[in-house]
């Protein structure tokens, strides 16, 4: 089969070769790969700044159809439609117990266990998936099942972006009706957040980003606003009186963003910490401001809750209509042609592309 490794970190592309899925038996699945979406966590596990051992079969988001389970598997059965998740609650620990199974650190040992081999070589899996990959082999609670009318593209979406945006919104951030929102970052977490917020019934969303596309597209998908960064102070005092957002989001993980979203939120208004950082980002926010100005700090990991509760959620609402997930998918590209997905990411050309594995 065919599979996207990234050899080392920093390398700007990725190499599609012959692999071979491994460790099958019990307590796995063995997953015939569909679609999958990239995101922006892939960049930075290809930068560096989220650290990942390499050689990697690249991708953490994604669905297919179950083709095989081994001893002791019985939520999913041969031809199941599932998402792959990435971190998957093990309902065993110390943080499922306590109803945090978003926390669930399971997932991490997954990498303990190569996913492929390449050229004879052991290869992990992205995050103990690399859905960049015509088949792989997961461990069995990674493979969540879906119904029949989700269609795979969407279902890839859901995997991460989609479920780390609207569930900021509704389990983190707890947007009421009527709330003023502002969303800095407009890449497939930050639209996912906008629409999260319309959702929520938000009355105001501004959407910020330099990217003057990803301003239109927030604007079909629910923003009453979108705005350049140098625009955001203008636009809080326009649109507030200068009293402030009651909730703001950072969907970029870099500790200016989180300054401008500190900034945009009201004394005692809601930060919600979406985007993913670097462990030596420290964000410029004083002491005397976190006590002064009472805003809440609310950092968001994978939705806020259980991503098996949050991605249901999501499915009910889109079945609904009240979400637009289809649209979000600007481009579809094969599995030969995930070098070019990775420039449009970082050119900002494509909202969400979808890698067509099957």
């Amino acid at each position: 089969m065919r599979a996207a490794v990234l050899r080392k970190t920093g390398d700007e592309t990725l190499d599609v070769v012959d692999a071979q899925a491994v460790s099958f038996g019990p307590g796995r699945v063995r997953v015939r790969m569909h679609r999958a979406g990239l995101c922006h966590s892939d960049l930075s596990v290809m930068t560096g700044l989220v650290p990942h051992p390499t050689s990697c079969v690249l991708g953490h988001e994604g669905a297919g159809e179950i083709v095989e389970v081994g001893e002791g598997v019985t939520h999913v059965t041969a031809g199941d439609r599932v998402i792959v998740c990435w971190m998957p609650p093990c309902d065993a620990c110390p943080s499922c117990g306590a109803g945090d199974g978003h926390l669930c650190r399971s997932g991490y040992r997954n990498l303990a266990t190569p996913n492929f081999e390449v050229d004879g070589t052991a290869v992990t899996g992205m995050f103990g998936a690399g859905v960049f990959a015509e088949e792989v082999v997961i461990a069995a609670n990674a493979a969540m099942p879906i119904p029949d009318d989700l269609p795979y593209d969407i279902a890839a979406l859901i995997g991460c972006g989609v479920t780390t945006g609207i569930g900021a919104v509704l389990n983190t951030a707890r947007v009421r009706p009527g709330s003023s929102v502002a969303v800095i970052g407009l890449g497939g977490v930050g639209m996912s957040i906008v629409q999260g917020a319309k959702v929520a019934g938000a009355a105001q969303i501004l959407a910020v980003d330099p990217t003057p596309g990803r301003r239109a597209w927030a604007l079909e998908f629910g923003a009453t606003e979108a705005v350049a960064p140098e625009e955001v102070k203008d636009a809080r005092k326009r649109l507030t009186g200068g009293f402030g957002f009651d909730h703001a989001f950072e969907a970029v993980g870099r500790p200016g963003t989180l300054r401008a979203a500190y900034d945009a939120a009201r004394n005692g208004g809601t930060v919600c910490l979406v985007g993913v950082g670097g462990q030596k980002d420290l964000p410029d926010i004083s002491m005397g401001e976190l006590v002064g100005n009472e805003k809440r700090i609310l950092p968001s990991f994978y939705g806020g809750a259980d991503v098996r509760r949050t991605s249901a959620k999501i499915i009910d609402l889109w079945r609904a209509g009240r979400l637009d997930l289809a649209s979000m998918i600007t481009h579809h590209v094969p599995l030969d042609g995930i070098n070019e997905a990775v420039r449009q990411m970082r050119t900002g050309e494509a909202l969400r592309t979808v890698v067509d594995i099957a």
